[in-house]
């Protein structure tokens, strides 16, 4: 066999410089399923990476929602009764309300949203839900970017391991882009006054 030295080596006669066609075609696989593997990892990174801000917004709106139901007064009388601070029970006479028990849902007129007559007690917010045009602020106007968001209210006695008619569980319920859904849920105990 006929050899000859290349920089220092031997070779063969027909000597090899480069790939052939089967290298280069497995060489080209493994470059493209590497390639797409990667680009795969930074589409779904991409893809995840929005949803947090979807999810954190419609934290956000949960968490103003049921911050502001629980900062309202819980009383057995409808706020604008003369009696509504001193009454002991959810009753129309001595010890309770002089006109009007405070009923679960807004009584007639009342709104969120409504600057005569807004929403003036716990109870109010139940069945609250926000317009079609999406959240809007205390006082019933849009807010803007939030048209995509909708929220519910839900109001009910709490139960065990609390007295009857003692304390409220809220929940608030906000459902956005991307079947996005977060539910939030607080207690509002009647603190004062007290039977």
């Amino acid at each position: 066999m006929c050899t000859r030295r290349l920089e220092g080596r031997a070779t063969p006669a027909w000597g090899q410089r480069g790939l052939t066609l089967v290298e280069l075609i497995v060489a080209m696989v493994i470059i493209a399923v590497a390639v797409g593997g990667v680009l795969l990892a930074i589409n779904q990174g991409a893809f995840a990476s929005a949803d947090p801000l979807v999810r954190k917004q419609a934290l956000a709106i949960a968490e103003s929602l049921l911050e502001e139901v629980e900062s309202m007064p819980f009383t057995y009388c409808d706020p604008d009764d003369a009696d509504a601070a001193t009454a002991t029970s959810a009753i129309v006479g001595a010890g309770g309300c002089r006109t009007t028990v405070e009923a679960m849902g807004p009584e007639a007129g009342e709104g969120r949203g409504n600057a005569g007559s807004p929403f003036d007690n716990v109870n109010d917010y139940n069945n609250y839900q926000t317009p079609a045009a999406g959240i809007t602020d205390i006082f019933g106007a849009p807010v803007a970017g939030l048209a995509a968001y909708q929220a519910s209210v839900r109001v009910a006695d709490a139960g065990a391991p609390f007295n009857a008619g003692e304390a409220l569980r809220i929940v608030v319920t906000v459902s956005g882009p991307a079947n996005t859904t977060v539910t939030l849920t607080g207690l509002r105990a009647r603190y004062a006054p007290n039977p």
